[in-house]
């Protein structure tokens, strides 16, 4: 287990566990999130192999649309 900081708050993960398993985890779906490790913006293509690493800070943000 290794420790991140997810939207604000102390996380116990796997060890190798990637973007896409998180968001999983959390229950967030890939389509309609956006996801910042370490200040920087993630593409969705790129979050299935992107592993996370101890003390990351990762934002997931709902995107939600309106008029």
């Amino acid at each position: 287990m290794m420790e991140v900081v997810l939207n604000g708050e102390k996380r116990a993960v796997e060890d190798g566990l990637d973007l896409a398993a998180l968001l999983e985890e959390i229950g967030a779906p890939r389509q309609a999130v956006a996801v910042e490790r370490n200040g920087v913006v993630v593409r969705r293509a790129e979050l299935v192999g992107e592993r996370i690493e101890a003390g990351d800070r990762i934002e997931v943000v709902t995107l939600v649309g309106g008029g």
